[in-house]
């Protein structure tokens, strides 16, 4: 039998080693001798890396797509940036859940002196001859096919940068998942990838790279973070109605320093107003000390803000039915909201807490209400019931 055995054994790793290599599972190592050192390739040097994922940051009202447009628009035309160095002509690709392209962003683009035959903009994606949205998940694949026969891309713009996450875009393992094959579709197409999004609320005077709303993972997966911001008017008469925009953090460049602008209204074609960025002086120091708003809100109007962030947070985490609570004390730590704020927030949506099996859960209002209002009207064995049914609706448990 031993023998038999052997030779069985013997007969089946030979016909292993026969088999084609690509039908093998195997684990894939690179020497480091066969690698060649690259340069990181710029589209704007130290700001726009190609292949990479850059993050534009903001508050409301500081013209965050305007200046991605202004970028876009220098690339079309192979323009200067604000730093006098030439850019490459190329074409770009914006993909917008926000704001409309005929009535805002080609009007922005003209402002900016753009050439719109080398403007295309994301709308939808066929599917079995229907135009449904486009789902990065899904149509990527298609996405590039549609990048290749425009010739190429230069930039591609996502506004906001959480329209890439399906999930929960606080949870730091659903946005790295997102954002990967982004990232990857960027290298592929040889273009810098530059995603827009806000800033958390409250929060001045902390690092700016701190304030990007939702999960850090936005910042953590981005090369560069770039943050626009109002600042403090000085003797110097264009520093008044002045923003900039500045590097909060480079893993690839450095990172500080950055640039004044203006927002400006034009008319690019008659009735059509749009804005459009007007550059001013570079500027140094770092983007905390350069981004002081001297905007900030009353502490009224901040715990408001605050506390609207901290709702939305819950309605999000809490959209299955229920969380324990130290899940929400945790995923409110990792998006910078504070524990109080979230308890707060908790009381003004109606947020039920109930402890069940030694854990206390929170759920989403109006549940416990509605299961309990189907188990009408209650005695003891009928309370049990309602028990038995919340943590039937309780997937964690």
């Amino acid at each position: 039998m031993n023998a038999r055995m052997n030779e069985w054994t013997a007969a089946l790793d030979a016909d292993i080693e026969t088999q084609p290599r690509l039908m093998r599972d195997s684990v894939v190592l690179t020497c480091g001798t066969d690698l060649t050192p690259e340069p990181y390739r710029w589209l704007w040097q130290y700001w726009l890396a190609m292949g990479k994922l850059q993050i534009l940051a903001g508050g409301p009202g500081q013209g965050k797509t305007t200046i991605a447009l202004a970028m876009a628009a220098t690339i079309t035309i192979g323009g200067r940036w604000p730093d006098g160095s030439r850019c490459a002509a190329g074409n770009v690709l914006i993909w917008s859940g926000e704001d409309d392209p005929a009535d805002t962003l080609v009007p922005r683009l003209m402002a900016a002196g753009a050439d719109r035959a080398r403007c295309f903009f994301i709308e939808g994606a066929r599917r079995d001859g229907e135009v449904v949205p486009f789902d990065p998940a899904r149509d990527l694949g298609q996405l590039l096919e549609a990048i290749e026969k425009i010739g190429g891309i230069s930039l591609l713009v996502i506004d906001p940068v959480v329209s890439a996450v399906t999930g929960d875009s606080h949870k730091n393992t659903e946005v790295r998942r997102a954002l990967q094959p982004l990232v990857d579709l960027a290298a592929a197409c040889d273009c810098a990838l530059l995603g827009i999004t806000h800033f958390a609320k409250g929060g001045q005077g902390t690092d700016p790279t701190q304030r990007v709303v939702g999960s850090v993972a936005f910042s953590a997966v981005a090369r560069v973070v770039m943050v626009a911001a109002k600042v403090k008017a000085d003797a110097d008469a264009e520093a008044k109605d002045a923003r900039i925009l500045a590097r909060t953090k480079s893993n690839i460049g450095p990172d500080g320093g950055g640039f004044r602008y203006f927002l400006k209204l034009a008319e690019p074609l008659p009735g059509i107003h749009a804005s459009h960025v007007a550059w001013g002086k570079a500027v140094d120091g770092t983007a905390r000390e350069l981004l002081t708003d001297p905007e900030e809100p009353d502490d009224a109007e901040a715990e408001s803000s605050a506390k609207d962030e901290a709702a939305e947070f819950l309605r999000e985490l809490l959209k299955d039915g229920s969380a324990p609570s130290k899940r929400v004390e945790a995923e409110a730590k990792a998006a910078g909201i504070s524990w109080i704020t979230v308890r707060r927030a908790s009381d003004a949506l109606g947020v039920k807490k109930r402890r069940m099996n030694g854990t206390w859960y929170w759920f989403k209002p109006n549940l416990l209400n509605q299961v309990a209002q189907d188990a009408q009207p209650l005695n003891v064995e009928q309370v049990e019931q309602v028990d038995e049914q919340v943590a039937q609706s309780t997937e964690v448990l």
